[in-house]
């Protein structure tokens, strides 16, 4: 007998990541994940082995946390992540025709990023450097000891405090013998990548006087021997990663010439080479893919022998497998739609390629792609017991105009559903601003709209994937236009016969929390609210925020002196004394994006103003704890976001 999905799916779910060809094309390397419920629910991760195509995975590792495998050029060994001793993630080799893996790196602040070079003899990682500070007299552990801080980036969310350590790249033997150093200086140095002759490397870095103020980065290019780098991203103001063309004269790269928009928010697929004005080859119809930061890092962007360069994108909330000519041309849409698909491996003729795809009735498996024709098949099914004994919620998409866009929208429905019941209904926000909902498996909704829900999530201007206009409409009107959208798609919706418009709640999760937060100051037909790690306060959230500067400028419309008022006007708190609706405010204590002082500056004003209101703190959760932190912090949040609602709506 089917039962809903609950918040303890948190447990149930198995997860596959980090897929890798062998070059070949013959074999399928992959990371599965899950929790052990035996050991303190903690998280565990092994590499598994598939032959291709249509073989049986087999566990390759026996780790607790294995992560991250990559073929050597000539498929004969497999390197892999694993922790130390002290927890410090390194790099192991290990025979892909089976023996005792043995570790490559020695790094005391931990890998977290490498590659192997065109003969397979070195590799490239990048490792966490603390800087070099005289011993203190004192030994002992209990006394305190004072940090000093002398530049704004001194601590990232999830990463935590930074002060001055940096990441930089270092150049080790197959062996694991002679490791060096080749990048250095007070900047972040990553996603490297060996030139065809592996004579240098190309990485992205920060290195502008003012990075201390704007999230930017630019392409440079090192000796693979270390020495001077050379900066080659002249005309970009923002470079997200980067392949090389295969004779080494030229390289793709991720990118944006727009010094007011930041990569991560909206790239486009340029060719850059020495002397020469970089060459854009894609519009903004489609968002290239550019991971997810402090989380994973971008898919594999491939230049192929033949001059086409292969990328994931997103448009219009899905997800795609494009494939353009180097030299300029028609972009080509090789496989996707209905998925939102976050990783890439191709074999070396690039003839077929395994992604990493989600869907609405799945949280993701792995997916083999002809090249040439699209045509793919399904490699896995990890949750398909899990999800034959709980249906998932079903989708249905449209979408409206308002105010000069058309505004798409996805409605959840109960697996049960039946036109003649009256349905509660949930608005869900997403974060971002300019973040999306996708055609993809979400656990806050499927859990909502299983329990008996309606679940409406709207990507209102602000969202991305709908082109730059619509991305930047959101830009110094927090609360505006978007908040507009928003109320629209709810009016629209409730004006079906199976909706109770008496029984509607909001959710939103760090913007979507400010969103929530706002929605309950300006409109009062919602019954309850749950608002997670928001922004309530922009005025004070500009100096305590990881990104206050970096991010906060941008959006709200410039520094603490040029903006005040509209900091304040746009800020949730201004309007708490109209809230009616009850809220519950839900915030991890070690969050640096959106600081938990946000949540209790809200608490603490509603609780005075005599507002029915209930805080709830996650300890040692960060920002992402909802993708990265305990299993047990993620399964409460489900747990508290459905009994609040079942306690004011059902």
């Amino acid at each position: 007998m089917s039962s809903p999905i609950s918040p303890d799916i948190v447990y149930k779910l198995r997860g596959v990541g980090d897929p890798a060809l062998s070059p070949d094309g013959t074999r399928l390397a992959y990371a599965q994940s899950w929790i052990d419920q035996s050991d303190g629910f903690e998280s565990r991760s092994r590499i598994m082995m598939l032959g291709m195509p249509g073989g049986e995975a087999s566990e390759f590792t026996q780790g607790n946390k294995d992560s991250l495998p990559k073929f050597s050029p000539d498929g004969r060994v497999l390197a892999f992540l694993r922790p130390d001793d002290s927890g410090k993630k390194q790099v192991w080799r290990m025979e892909v025709g089976g023996g005792e893996a043995r570790a490559l790196t020695n790094a005391p602040g931990g890998v977290t990023e490498y590659s192997w070079s065109p003969d397979g003899q070195r590799l490239v990682f990048r490792a966490d450097v603390e800087p070099e500070e005289s011993v203190p007299d004192e030994k002992d552990d209990s006394i305190p000891r004072t940090r000093v801080v002398s530049r704004i980036r001194y601590r990232y969310d999830t990463l935590g405090w930074r002060g001055d350590a940096h990441h930089h790249l270092f150049v080790v033997d197959a062996d694991g013998e002679n490791s060096r150093q080749i990048t250095d200086g007070d900047w972040d140095d990553q996603s490297a990548e060996w030139s065809p002759d592996g004579e240098s490397i190309a990485f992205l870095s920060g290195r502008r006087d003012d990075r201390d103020f704007f999230s930017l980065t630019e392409l440079y290019v090192v000796p693979a021997g270390g020495g001077e780098a050379e900066m080659r991203s002249q005309g970009l103001s923002g470079v997200g990663a980067l392949t090389w063309s295969p004779d080494g004269k030229r390289m793709a790269v991720l990118a944006t010439e727009d010094p007011d928009g930041l990569v991560a928010w909206q790239a486009w697929l340029y060719v850059v080479e020495p002397g020469k004005i970089p060459q854009r080859l894609t519009d903004d119809s489609m968002k290239p893919y550019l991971g997810f930061p402090s989380i994973n890092q971008p898919p594999e962007l491939s230049w192929t022998g033949d001059g086409r360069i292969l990328f994931l994108g997103d448009a219009q909330g899905e997800s795609f497998l494009y494939e353009v000519l180097a030299d300029g041309g028609q972009v080509r849409t090789v496989a996707g739609g209905g998925c939102q698909t976050t990783a890439l491996t191709l074999d070396r003729q690039t003839s077929q390629g395994v992604i990493l795809s989600a869907s609405p009735g799945s949280p993701g498996d792995l997916f083999q792609i002809n090249i040439a024709s699209g045509a793919g098949g399904k490699l896995t099914g990890v949750n398909r017991e899990y999800l034959d004994e709980h249906p998932p919620a079903t989708m249905e998409k449209f979408s409206f105009e308002r105010a000069g866009f058309g505004i798409e929208c996805q409605l959840w429905f109960p697996p049960d559903f039946q036109t003649t019941r009256n349905y509660p209904l949930l608005l869900d926000v997403h974060g971002g601003p300019n973040g999306a909902f996708y055609d993809s498996f979400n656990a806050i909704q499927q859990v909502l709209a299983t329990a008996g829900y309606l679940v409406l999530a709207v990507n209102p201007r602000g969202s991305s994937t709908y082109g730059d206009d619509f991305m930047k409409a959101v830009l110094k009107d927090w609360g505006g236009e978007d908040y507009l959208d928003l109320m629209a798609a709810v009016d629209l919706v409730s004006e079906r016969p199976y909706v109770d418009s008496d029984r509607l709640g909001i959710h939103g999760y760090s913007y979507g929390g400010f969103m929530t937060s706002w929605t309950v100051g300006h409109d009062d037909r919602f019954r309850a609210a749950v608002v997670g790690a928001p922004c309530t306060d922009l005025y004070s959230m500009y100096g305590t925020s990881d990104i206050g500067i970096s991010f906060g400028e941008v959006q709200w419309g410039g520094s603490l002196f040029d903006a005040a008022d509209e900091l304040i006007k746009h800020s949730p708190i201004t309007y708490a004394k109209d809230v009616s609706t009850p809220v519950l405010l839900l915030h991890g204590e070690a969050d640096n994006r959106c600081p938990i002082s946000q949540s209790e500056e809200y608490f603490t004003v509603l609780k005075r103003l005599g507002k029915e209101v209930e805080f709830v703190r996650f300890p040692d959760c960060s920002h992402l704890f909802l993708r990265v932190g305990h299993p047990k912090m993620r399964a409460e949040y489900l747990s508290r976001t459905l009994g609040w609602f079942d306690k004011w709506l059902a």
